[in-house]
C-alpha cells in the first residue's frame, strides 16, 4: 500500500466525515460535499472492486456491493430531498415522505458498510504505518552514527 493510496484514503474519508454532518456542514455543504464524495467514492470502489482472488474474495465483492449500492441510492434520495442543488438547476421533487426515509436509511447503511470496510483494512494500514516507522528509524539511526563519526572526527 503506497503512500499515495493512504493519502487518497484518508482524504477521502475526511470528505465523507465532513459530508455526513450536515449540522456541522450546513445544508448547501452538505450537498454538494456528498455528491462530490460520491464520485470520488464511486471510482475507489470501482477500481478496487474485489482486489486480488483468494481468501475472502467473496466477501469483499459483497461488502463493496453493498457500499455502491447504499452510496447510490444515498445519492439518488439525497437529490430528490435536495434544498439547494436541485433549486438550482430550476428543478424540484415530489415524494419527499418515501426519499426521506430512504435517505436517512441509505446513509446509516453506507455507514455502517464503511466501518466494517475501514475495520476489515486496518491490518493493512496499520502493516503500512509499522513498515514506514522502521523506515524512519532506520534512517535516523544512521543520521545518527554519521553525526557521531563525523563529531568524533
Amino acid at each position: 500500500m503506497g503512500k499515495r493510496r493512504i493519502i487518497f484514503d484518508a482524504a477521502m474519508l475526511a470528505v465523507y466525515l465532513a459530508a455526513g454532518n450536515p449540522a456541522i456542514t450546513g445544508i448547501p455543504l452538505h450537498e454538494y460535499l456528498g455528491f462530490g464524495a460520491f464520485v470520488v467514492m464511486a471510482v475507489h470502489i470501482a477500481l478496487r472492486a474485489g482486489g486480488p482472488p483468494g481468501r475472502g474474495h467473496w466477501g469483499r465483492l459483497a461488502l463493496n456491493a453493498v457500499l455502491l449500492v447504499s452510496l447510490a441510492a444515498c445519492v439518488v434520495s439525497g437529490v430528490m430531498v435536495s434544498g439547494t442543488v436541485l433549486p438550482a438547476f430550476g428543478l424540484y421533487a415530489t415524494g419527499y415522505f418515501f426519499w426521506g426515509p430512504l435517505h436517512a436509511l441509505s446513509a446509516k447503511v453506507l455507514l455502517a458498510a464503511l466501518l466494517v470496510h475501514l475495520v476489515l483494512r486496518s491490518s493493512t494500514v496499520w502493516t503500512w504505518i509499522r513498515r514506514h516507522r522502521a523506515k524512519v528509524s532506520v534512517v535516523e539511526d544512521v543520521m545518527a552514527c554519521e553525526e557521531a563519526t563525523a563529531g568524533g572526527a
